[in-house]
């Protein structure tokens, strides 16, 4: 059992969800003070949720055995969330909910207040992200039966990208298409967004140059920015575009896509299965989606060490190519939980990015220091873990009356 925290009386917080199909990520902000902590009062997540061993863990408090109801685990993890969310908060009041939402599609741009309305547009977009996006949306149909005057906020991850112009966001189909939303949409935007915060104040003017962030973790993209603005990415339509993924394939012949309906007579649900699920470093491998098992196996598993060269390989060939769409590259940013904390994924990157004129400082990449380059690399290189859950309290704080 976890023991309540007392805040303060009268202390003000806001509730952010991070919901995917298997884990639901929660980080609790106290926003009675200003600026807003970007250190979350207390954090915390449900894993497992759907498997035979679901646990909850906290700040403080180590992940412990939790039961679901089997019909409904998902509403049954979420409820759980919400029932110590309240033992934790004592006298304190929740003010909003702010929720991680994958996919706004070609109509929301900025975050959203939310109603029945605005829930039932964000449905029309599932099949663009069935990973995230109806987990999301779980949350917010429930908080809005169960809580109807609390507010609740949407902050999408391909707001960010608005910026990026037309000549990036269009694919090359019939123009119809364009018309119709399929475009280039690009994703992670939270984690870019905190990043254009946070690169400055560590770096200074040279982070308004021409940068690359590499958000690698079980989902994985790039982001090209200038001035702190998005100017391309490598996830597209959807999430399964761009760099080699834990279970995702990333960018990939539609040809082979057509190959396996058509003349292995795969059906639709089975191929998205494929795609979604069964390939990236998991598929090569055989192994595993993680890339800790796989740099642990591959001295011995030539699998192993192939889906790691392809994964590297593909990071390489991307980061070139936004490179040139930038004229130049000026500093490269890893991020997320493989980019913040692999040290030898990142030594790999930067060893096939010499010829760009990176120099890695290896006592630096050791030391998961935040500049990982050395001083004479006219290319810095750099490590910024990324806070997503304090970008979204920030923007439910700003739609707060």
């Amino acid at each position: 059992m976890i023991a309540p925290q007392t805040p303060a009386p009268g202390q003000n917080l806001i509730l952010v969800l991070n919901c995917g199909s298997s884990s639901i990520k929660f980080a609790l902000f106290d926003v009675s003070s200003s600026p807003l902590p970007r250190r979350p009062a207390w954090n915390g997540k449900v894993q497992g949720i759907g498997g035979t061993q679901p646990d909850f863990g906290a700040t403080g408090v180590a992940p412990f055995a939790i039961q679901l109801d089997t019909q409904n685990p998902y509403g049954s993890a979420l409820n759980l969330i919400l029932r110590h969310v309240h033992a934790r908060l004592g006298e304190g009041r929740l003010v909003a909910v702010a929720h991680r939402v994958v996919h706004g599609g070609s109509r929301y741009f900025t975050p959203v207040r939310i109603d029945a309305g605005v829930l039932a547009d964000l449905r029309g977009y599932v099949p663009l992200a069935p990973l995230h996006q109806p987990f999301a949306l779980e949350a917010i149909d429930m908080l809005l039966r169960e809580r109807p005057g609390l507010p609740q906020v949407a902050c999408f991850d391909t707001a960010f990208h608005h910026t990026v112009p037309q000549v990036e966001q269009l694919l090359p189909l019939p123009y119809d298409a364009w018309e119709r939303g399929l475009r280039r949409y690009g994703f992670h935007g939270l984690s870019y967004e905190y990043l254009s915060v946070a690169l400055p104040e560590r770096h200074g003017q040279r982070a308004r140059g021409r940068v690359i962030a590499a958000h690698l973790g079980s989902g994985a993209s790039l982001c090209a920015m200038q001035d702190l603005r998005s100017q391309a990415t490598t996830m597209g339509f959807s999430a399964l575009d761009g760099l080699m993924m834990g279970t995702r394939t990333g960018a990939l012949d539609p040809g082979a896509v057509l190959y396996l309906m058509e003349i292995e007579h795969l059906s639709l649900e089975a191929v998205g299965h494929i795609l979604y699920h069964e390939s990236g470093l998991k598929g090569v491998s055989g192994i595993s989606s993680d890339p800790r098992d796989l740099l642990a196996v591959e001295a011995r598993e030539p699998r192993a060490r192939l889906a790691l060269a392809l994964y590297v390989r593909r990071i390489v060939r991307e980061i070139g190519a936004l490179a040139a769409a930038l004229g130049g590259l000026d500093m490269l940013v890893f991020t997320a939980g493989i980019g913040e904390h692999s040290i030898e994924l990142r030594r790999r990157v930067c060893q096939e990015l010499a010829w760009l004129g990176i120099t890695l400082n290896p006592a630096a990449n050791a030391a998961q220091a935040t500049t990982l380059s050395t001083p004479d690399s006219p290319i810095l290189v750099a490590m910024e873990p990324t806070n997503e859950e304090w970008i979204a309290a920030r923007h439910a704080l700003g739609l707060l009356d």
